[in-house]
C-alpha cells in the first residue's frame, strides 16, 4: 500500500489554502491557527521527519509503528499520545460466521511501508488501529494500514461544529466514530449469537458445524473484547486533561455522552461473551443428552431383541424338552417370543426408553 499524506489548516475556523507536513511547526506558534494531518501508511523516513518537526517523543513513535500495541493515552510532556483501533465490518451473511480472511494461518504479522502491522484475527471485521498525536494546536492522524476511511471522521467534525471548538472538536469527532464502529461490531456479533441460538435445538444442524460457528464467534468476541474495553480508560483520561487545562466547556456534554457510549460497548461487549458461554455450554448439555437417549434406545432394543434368541436358543438343544419332536414345541416358543418381546415393548415405551 502507497504512503499518503493528506491535511488541512483553518484560520479562526476558515480553510486555509496550502499544506506542508513539514511546516506543521511554523504553525504552532500562532494560536488563530488550527492544523489536521493525516498520515495513511507512511513510510519509515515520513515518521521520522513528523518526529523531528513536531518533536515528538521517540517512545511514542515506537509505539506508532510497533507490531502490537494496546489501546491507551499517554500524556507526555510536550504532546499527548492515543492509540485506538477503528472496527470495519465485513460482509457476512449473518450465518454465525463471516468469510475466511485472506491471511495465511498462522501469519501473526505483514509487512507494509517498512512497518510491521498486525494480522487480522476477526472474521466478522477488520481492526484498523489509528495513532494520534495531540500538540497545542496540532492534530494528527497515522494510520498503518487502509480500510478505514477518514472521510467520515471529517464528516463528524462538521456535525458537531466543525474546527470551531479547536482541537477537542477534532478528537471528539474520531472517537465518535471510533465507538460507533464498536457499537456496530457488537451489534454485528450479537445477531449472530441470536441466529447461533436459533440452530441449537435443530436436529438438521451438525454438531460439528454449531461448534465451529461457536468458537468463531468467541475468537471475534476475544478480539473485540481487547479493543472496546481499555476506551473507557481512554476517554475517562482525556475528560480529566480537559479539565485539568480549562478547555471550553461547549464539547463537555458531548465527551460525557462519549464516554456513556464507550461503556455501553464495554458491558455488552461482556454480555456477549456471557451469552457466547452459554450457547457452547448448551451445545455440549445437548449433546450429552442426545447421546444418553441413543444409548437408552440401543439398550432398550438389544434386551428386545435378546428374548427371541434366548428362547430359540433353549428350544434348539439337542435334549429332550417340553414338546420336543411335536408341534407343540415350536408353537410355545413362537407364543412366549411375541409375549415376551411384546411386553418389553410396551414396557419401554411407557418408560420413554423407545
Amino acid at each position: 500500500m502507497s504512503e499518503r499524506i493528506r491535511g488541512q489548516i483553518w484560520r479562526d475556523g476558515e480553510k486555509v489554502d496550502g499544506f506542508d507536513l513539514d511546516k506543521i511547526s511554523d504553525c504552532l506558534a500562532d494560536d488563530d491557527l488550527l492544523v489536521w494531518a493525516d498520515l495513511e501508511c507512511p513510510t519509515h523516513e515520513t515518521m521520522t521527519r513528523l518526529a523531528d518537526e513536531l518533536d515528538l517523543d521517540p517512545f511514542a513513535v515506537e509505539d506508532t509503528t510497533a507490531s502490537a500495541e494496546r489501546v491507551k493515552a499517554i500524556p507526555y510532556a510536550h504532546h499527548m499520545f492515543l492509540m485506538v483501533y477503528a472496527v470495519v465490518l465485513k460482509d457476512s451473511d449473518r450465518s454465525g460466521a463471516a468469510e475466511v480472511p485472506t491471511e495465511k494461518p498462522g501469519a501473526d504479522t505483514v509487512l507494509q511501508n517498512g512497518h510491521t502491522v498486525p494480522a487480522q484475527q476477526a472474521k466478522a471485521f477488520d481492526l484498523h488501529r489509528v495513532s494520534v498525536f495531540i500538540k497545542k494546536n496540532a492534530f494528527i492522524t497515522v494510520r498503518l494500514s487502509a480500510g478505514f476511511e477518514i472521510e467520515q471522521v471529517v464528516e463528524r467534525w462538521n456535525e458537531i461544529g466543525g474546527e470551531q471548538y479547536g482541537i477537542g472538536a477534532l478528537l471528539h469527532g474520531l472517537l465518535d466514530v471510533v465507538v460507533d464502529g464498536h457499537f456496530d461490531a457488537v451489534q454485528r456479533l450479537d445477531d449472530s449469537i441470536e441466529d447461533l441460538e436459533g440452530t441449537l435445538f435443530d436436529e438438521r444442524v451438525a454438531g460439528s458445524a454449531l461448534q465451529r460457528q461457536t468458537y468463531d464467534l468467541r475468537k471475534d468476541i476475544v478480539v473485540l473484547r481487547r479493543v472496546v474495553l481499555p476506551m473507557r480508560e481512554v476517554i475517562g483520561t482525556i475528560q480529566r486533561r480537559r479539565l485539568d487545562n480549562d478547555a471550553p466547556p461547549e464539547l463537555d456534554p458531548h465527551f460525557s455522552d462519549l464516554y456513556d457510549h464507550a461503556i455501553r460497548a464495554a458491558e455488552w461487549t461482556e454480555s456477549l461473551r456471557d451469552m457466547i458461554t452459554t450457547v457452547f455450554e448448551t451445545n455440549l448439555s445437548l449433546a450429552d443428552a442426545r447421546l444418553n437417549t441413543v444409548m437408552k434406545k440401543l439398550t432398550a432394543w438389544a434386551a428386545i431383541i435378546a428374548v427371541p434368541t434366548a428362547i430359540t436358543g433353549f428350544y434348539g438343544q439337542n435334549v429332550p424338552f417340553p414338546g420336543y419332536t411335536r408341534t407343540l414345541g415350536f408353537v410355545t416358543s413362537s407364543i412366549l417370543i411375541v409375549v415376551v418381546v411384546a411386553g418389553l415393548y410396551v414396557s419401554f415405551r411407557r418408560r420413554d426408553w423407545l
